[in-house]
């Protein structure tokens, strides 16, 4: 089947697969109580977190808003709501490690957001050290941040340096100055490269580079000349995202001339323009858009089959307990997922109140807990052995058979080999893993949701 055949047959809108069940299907019925339950439980041992937990902050704030983000964040240059924030941030840690009542090793910090250092450098101090008094952090815990390259201070370098930084992501998304015009974000390649050599300066030693494709007025050329000069910068690993344009959901994106958005088969040549640059740059092809040099972790951990893939992207972190924290963060946990407050005054406010500022979340049936296990095999190791998996979760075969008329569907095209027993996503295949993670999605309702496109 042709390029253009498969895109019309499997470009769907399907989820990302960060989790499972996705965000669109917690409810209200998981609560404060609840999690504070299920928080209580990992405290006492009743759920164990193996040698330790994992830990996300969410900074929902930026100098400026670019209109193509479908984070959850917003424009702020008032010091006066970061510090509320911040103080907010404080008393959330110490609602949550109350509820648990010990003090648990941490094995990951992943600051996201937004803009996570546009918390001025004292508030991110300050986080920092009470996380420090809540739980267990030593050397080994790896702790990343999110950078904007044009708003990074000396100020916030040397708060990233005393917090113990092992590794930072930097925002590029593109280069080309027609492309930035359009989506509201000028950044020139040189302010990138400072803020690289000033964050390798203070000695972290993990440099990652996010880059997106689709973005309007966005050419093959464009993308591959800004991949191209992204690599001048040997960065460690490269994340390639594919735009999602969600105007219903992200108003700001309703700013962006749809005209001047690339069609299907003009995204799909981007995404293969810039994998084979990178590829031929000497970096690995990981998951469905994340590419590390050979020697590094994320490399390995896919190497020994421990690549796994979380509300981040694709990482090392195998910890069974993610905590989030902050306005909209989602944790996971043995029993489910919770999800905070979006709105920041919300979730403020019921920190303030002194409760667990939980919005939503859903509970996992041993049905959940089986497709995810799947799920995340397809998109982290491009196969899934289905009577293994199904015997592991003590569920039949029967668990998995709505999935086979549309893998043997999907084997046909070629996307996949597929035996009835096992399934492997072939090298045609990888682009479109979204589609086939979605073969056993028993959520998904094709024409009904709303996410933004696989490709």
């Amino acid at each position: 089947m042709e390029t253009a055949s498969l895109l019309a047959k499997y470009d769907r809108r399907v989820p990302r697969y960060t989790s499972y069940p996705t965000a669109p299907h917690f409810s209200p019925a998981i609560d404060a109580a609840r999690y504070g339950a299920w928080l209580a439980a990992l405290g006492d041992g009743t759920l164990s977190c193996g040698a330790g937990l994992s830990l996300y902050l969410h900074v929902p704030f930026c100098a400026e808003l670019c209109w193509f983000c479908g984070c959850h964040t917003t424009a702020v240059r008032r010091p006066e709501p970061l510090a509320a924030y911040g103080r907010a941030l404080l008393a959330e840690i110490d609602l949550v490690a109350a509820a648990i009542g010990a003090r648990l090793p941490v094995r990951q910090i992943h600051w996201g957001g937004g803009t996570p250092t546009a918390l001025p450098p004292e508030w991110m101090a300050a986080v920092d050290a009470r996380l420090r008094s809540a739980f267990v952090i030593g050397p080994e815990t790896e702790i990343s941040v999110e950078i904007d390259p044009r708003t990074l201070t000396d100020e916030s370098v040397a708060a990233l340096a005393a917090m113990g930084t092992t590794r930072v992501s930097l925002g590029v998304q593109d280069f080309d100055p027609a492309v930035q015009r359009a989506v509201n974000r000028h950044q020139s390649y040189a302010v990138t490269a400072d803020a690289a050599a000033r964050l390798r300066g203070i000695g972290i030693g993990s440099l990652n580079l996010d880059l997106i494709y689709g973005l309007p007025h966005q050419t093959e050329a464009r993308v591959a000349a800004t991949v191209a000069r992204a690599l001048t910068l040997r960065p460690d690993r490269v994340a390639v995202f594919g735009y999602a344009h969600v105007p219903w959901l992200k108003r700001h994106q309703q700013l962006l001339d749809e005209a001047s958005l690339p069609g299907p088969e003009a995204r799909f040549a981007q995404r293969e323009a810039a994998e084979r640059i990178i590829l031929d740059a000497g970096y690995r092809a990981l998951g469905l858009d994340h590419y590390a040099l050979p020697g590094d972790s994320l490399t390995l951990a896919a190497d020994a089959g421990r690549l796994r893939r979380n509300f981040q992207g694709y990482t090392t972190d195998d910890a069974p307990v993610l905590l989030g924290l902050g306005a909209s963060s989602i944790g996971a946990l043995p029993d489910g997922y919770v999800q905070n407050h979006a709105p920041i005054p919300a979730w403020r406010d019921a920190v303030a109140a002194g409760k667990l500022p939980i919005a939503r979340g859903v509970a996992l049936t041993p049905e959940d807990r089986l497709r995810r296990e799947v799920i995340e095999e397809v998109m982290c190791r491009m196969a899934a052995d289905l009577p293994s998996i199904t015997a592991h979760h003590g569920l039949g075969p029967e668990a998995l058979a709505a999935a086979a008329p549309m893998l043997a569907a999907q084997a046909e095209d070629g996307l996949v080999e597929w035996d009835g027993q096992a399934v492997r996503v072939t090298d045609r295949g990888r682009p479109f893993v979204r589609a086939v993670a979605a073969a056993f999605d028993a959520y998904l309702q094709p024409g009904t949701t709303r996410h933004a496109a696989a490709i």
